[in-house]
C-alpha cells in the first residue's frame, strides 16, 4: 500500500514504532514514509485510535510499550498481511478486510445471543475501525 507524497515521490506504508513523550513505545503503527524528503504520515484509518491511545496516556506517562495492533483492527490486519503473507498489496488487504468483517459479524451475532454487552461493544468498536475506509 502506498500513496503519492507532496514532493512527488511514492510513500510506501510501513509498520513503525512511534515514541510518545520519550517514554512510551507504540509498535506496529502503519505509517506512510517518503524516502526522498523524509516526510511521514500516519495511515489515516488508524489516526483516531492512535490519538485516542496517546490521549489516554496523559502528559506524564510511565515507561511502557504497546502493540498498536492490539488497539486497532486496521493495524492488526496490516500486521497479519505483512508478517503472514509478506504482502501489503491492496487486493490482498481488501480480501482480508472482507474476511475479517464477516468473522466479526459472526462473532457479533454470537455475542448478542449471549447478551454479553462488553463483548458486543468490543466487536462493534472493531467493526467501526474497519468501516473508516475501504482500500
Amino acid at each position: 500500500m502506498q500513496k503519492r507524497c507532496p514532493c512527488g515521490d511514492v510513500m510506501p506504508m510501513k509498520l513503525r514504532t512511534v515514541i510518545y513523550s520519550g517514554k512510551v513505545e507504540i509498535d506496529n503503527v502503519p505509517i506512510y514514509s517518503c524516502q526522498s524528503c523524509n516526510r511521514s504520515e500516519v495511515f489515516p484509518e488508524v489516526k483516531p485510535d492512535l490519538t485516542g491511545l496517546i490521549g489516554k496516556l496523559g502528559s506524564q506517562p510511565v515507561k511502557q510499550t504497546y502493540l498498536f495492533n492490539e488497539w486497532n483492527e486496521w493495524a492488526d490486519l496490516l500486521v497479519e498481511a505483512y508478517h503472514d503473507r509478506r504482502s501489503t498489496d491492496p487486493a490482498v488487504v481488501k480480501s482480508m478486510i472482507q474476511d475479517r468483517i464477516n468473522m466479526l459479524l459472526d462473532l457479533y451475532t454470537m455475542a448478542r445471543s449471549t447478551q454479553d454487552e462488553v463483548w458486543v461493544a468490543d466487536i462493534h468498536k472493531r467493526l467501526v475501525q474497519l468501516s473508516r475506509s475501504v482500500v
